[in-house]
């Protein structure tokens, strides 16, 4: 559903290819939407897609330094102060992305992701917070598609388990997801277990967040918000060596991977300075031969079931 939307166009900040921009609420309190939107200004707004977040609701000042965020806590220390309140219902999603409109300065949304109702945010309590979403964030989300207030709507979680209950559901229908993590050359058994063939079956697309597995794939010591234990590091060397062995860069295989099964329709690599934007679409365009995937294969580095690139 995605794919023919997101399709590469000029980015503002590096004249490099890039068609769809991600943001929320939560990054900042508000803050990336803001920078975002000021930044999106300046294009015509058919020539990029849109994508926020569906969560947060944000209150009256507090002190930043208080605020309980789980494994993200650290990420947003120097954001706005607004209070963010975690509200699926329908009334907070509608305001939610009534906020998001504003704060971005446009008049409508390309995709609404429903964030983070997941286990890594909730706890034991996350099917609690799913089932309010599933009555409350998910219809208001399918009516304002139907309206054509936003394009389209789905999750955007770091676990595989709430995708495939919203794939199980009758009604409301989602349009696809954004699956963070999981997807990557490093952590990919898990997704092609069921919730990878459900959604091709169905023709539910994917939008593959952290390809990088948190930086770990792209030279940095991250993997899941924290440093990487020794038995990833490993992982990653074998997975370096190997393609080094073909003079394929690892971002190059990271990307390429991802982007390689039926479902995937975009990725979000991340970045930290606009440099790396330019990196990563080079990455993307980059010869992988196919002895490289052959020998990854071969080392057990990437599941039997893993489609891969042509």
């Amino acid at each position: 559903m995605f794919a023919g939307r997101a399709s590469a166009h000029r980015s503002p900040t590096t004249g490099g290819l890039a068609g769809l921009y991600d943001t929320a609420p939560f990054y900042g309190a508000g803050l990336a939407e803001l920078r975002l939107g000021e930044l999106l200004s300046r294009q015509p707004r058919d020539t990029y897609v849109l994508s926020t977040m569906g969560r947060v609701v944000l209150d009256e000042v507090e002190d930043p330094a208080a605020r309980e965020l789980g494994e993200k806590g650290g990420l947003f220390a120097h954001g706005r102060p607004n209070r963010m309140v975690d509200d699926y219902s329908a009334d907070a999603t509608l305001r939610s992305v009534e906020d998001s409109l504003k704060r971005l300065g446009t008049d409508r949304l390309d995709i609404v992701w429903v964030h983070d109702v997941a286990q890594d945010f909730h706890g034991d309590h996350w099917l609690h917070h799913f089932e309010t979403a599933r009555t409350g964030a998910f219809r208001v989300l399918s009516r304002l598609r139907d309206e054509g207030v936003i394009g389209a709507w789905g999750l955007g979680v770091n676990k595989a388990e709430p995708i495939e209950l919203t794939l199980d559901l009758d009604e409301p229908r989602p349009d696809g997801f954004l699956l963070a993590g999981r997807y990557t050359l490093l952590d990919h058994d898990r997704a092609l277990q069921r919730l990878l063939p459900t959604a091709a079956e169905r023709g539910v697309d994917m939008v593959v967040g952290g390809p990088y597995s948190s930086g770990v794939l792209a030279g940095g010591t991250h993997f899941e918000y924290q440093e990487a234990s020794p038995e990833i590091v490993e992982r990653v060397r074998r997975i370096r060596e190997t393609a080094e062995r073909h003079g394929v860069g690892v971002k190059a295989a990271a990307l390429q991977f991802s982007l390689a099964h039926p479902a995937s329709a975009a990725v979000i690599p991340g970045a930290t300075r606009p440099s790396r934007i330019a990196q990563d679409v080079a990455a993307l365009h980059e010869e992988v031969p196919a002895a490289s995937w052959a020998d990854l294969r071969a080392s057990g580095l990437v599941g039997a079931a893993a489609p891969l690139p042509a």
